[in-house]
């Protein structure tokens, strides 16, 4: 086969080969570089096109390609082999998104499309507009702006490319109406909410942003690139994990390179880089806790003795606590978090959960704090069974003062995190916001252990006091 035909299939085939055909019809006087972070969000943007994935979130630098991937070309490769798909897109300003229509549409009308794919369909003259056009089978690209109106209309794919401008993302009015608009309008849209999808592709810009609000909600599949790898890890459920190796390993040297980052850095401030550049609205060093003080494992070394630790509550409801119970072994050389369960469930299944987790791991001893959602799962737990459960108490109530009571063991080193689990990067973006996070389970939890573990051998002496020995 001549070239044409191999460039063809590759292009039908591949997101990312149909990307770099077409860069010269979106930017004819800028080289194309590829970076492996493309072939990222090609991958997931064709899971969700197969059905693989439903909803993803995608959170990036800016200035990465993502528009032109998401919004420009992912609509155009789709609609070669399902033009009759339809599609509704937003960002933030009416202009962003029919800037990125426009682009489509060019490539679609392009004779490099029609040469290849002219013949699959063909864009509707009677609504070819800059915000709507249609092709003649029953496909359609519309674009609006959050807080706009679809004028009713469905889609197939619903998404919204940055749907905060970031000069406004500190304000809890604005960002809250973007929230709002999302959930009582644009995810709305869907044409068949069981096969439709829902993207959303951004830069975080606050720990509410829109894309917290839904991945705090659930059934998103997070695809997460920051500027700078960091330890903490995120894997997705089609095989993707961040190629890099290295601590602060950049994303694209080719175009980002260590000055440009540098001083993206010093313009943006501390804060705006931690979410833009990082994807983590919270500087890395956090406050109580920081990034760099925790250590990690591959291989679980020999364990001396296991404890666990719970926070408890017994409510399901969106703004209700998670129950949570972390697993620690102990070593000569420190503490281990085996585990991590933790999850809004009410009480006979909290109860349940608590012997699910004892039989499992078969702890020396499980602490409780002793708080209105503890205390009758203590008596009822200690009556039925012979789990050496113990009820805390804390002397010292408030959560701030008790995590700064056990952090200087973090800081000391004595504390490692497993770094392949799946929990990982949860965990730590909780202890790194703490106190300014949504919840703060997973750091109670771990308090508590290591108030515990501290006095048991004498690494720190915090303030929780065991009240119940039997």
């Amino acid at each position: 086969p001549d070239l044409f035909f191999i460039n063809k299939e590759l292009a039908e085939r591949s997101l990312s080969h149909f990307i770099r055909q077409a860069w010269k019809v979106i930017e004819p006087g800028t080289p194309y570089i590829h970076n492996w972070h493309i072939d990222a969000i090609c991958e997931h943007l064709e899971a969700v096109t197969n059905g693989q994935l439903q909803d993803l979130v995608i959170n990036i630098p800016p200035r990465h390609l993502k528009s032109i991937a998401v919004s420009v070309c992912w609509p155009a490769w789709v609609w070669i082999t399902k033009p009759e798909k339809r599609w509704i897109f937003a960002s933030y300003a009416q202009s962003l998104s029919t800037r990125d229509s426009l682009k489509c549409r060019r490539v679609i009308q392009s004779p490099w499309y029609q040469e290849n794919w002219g013949d699959r369909f063909q864009l509707s003259g009677d609504q070819n507009a800059k915000i709507k056009f249609e092709n003649d089978k029953t496909g359609h690209r519309i674009s609006t702006s959050v807080g706009g109106s679809a004028t009713g209309e469905g889609g197939d794919f619903v998404v919204v490319d940055d749907p905060h401008n970031v000069k406004e993302a500190l304000s809890d009015t604005i960002r809250e109406a973007t929230v709002e608009w999302w959930d009582q309008v644009m995810s709305t849209r869907l044409n068949d909410p069981k096969t439709g999808s829902k993207v959303i592709i951004m830069q975080r810009v606050h720990q509410n942003d829109l894309s917290g609000h839904v991945l705090e909600q659930g059934g998103y599949e997070h695809l997460c690139i920051p500027a700078e790898y960091e330890k903490k890890q995120y894997h997705t459920a089609i095989g993707f994990k961040d190629p890099r190796t290295e601590d602060k390993e950049l994303l694209f040297p080719k175009r980002f390179d260590r000055q440009a980052i540098e001083k993206l850095k010093t313009v943006l401030g501390t804060y705006a880089a931690a979410g833009q550049l990082q994807q983590r609205p919270a500087p890395a060093e956090g406050g109580i806790f920081k990034l760099e003080w925790w250590q990690y494992y591959k291989t679980r070394p020999k364990i001396s003795w296991i404890l666990q630790s719970w926070d408890t509550g017994y409510k399901t409801g969106p703004k209700n606590a998670y129950s949570c119970c972390e697993t620690w072994g102990i070593t000569n050389s420190g503490y281990y978090l085996l585990d991590l369960w933790r999850e809004k469930v009410e009480y006979p299944d909290l109860k349940r959960a608590v012997k699910n987790l004892y039989n499992k791991w078969r702890s020396r001893v499980v602490l409780v704090e002793d708080k209105a959602s503890g205390q009758s799962l203590v008596q009822e737990i200690k009556r039925g069974t012979k789990i050496p459960i113990k009820a805390v108490t804390v002397t010292d109530g408030d959560k701030v003062v008790r995590a700064s009571l056990v952090s200087p063991i973090v800081e000391a080193g004595n504390v490692f995190l497993p770094e392949d689990a799946p929990w990982l990067a949860d965990f730590i973006d909780e202890h790194t916001h703490f106190p300014n996070a949504a919840y703060a389970d997973q750091v109670d939890t771990t308090s508590q252990a290591l108030d515990y573990l501290g006095q048991k051998t004498g690494r720190i002496i915090g303030g929780a006091k065991v009240i119940s020995n039997t």
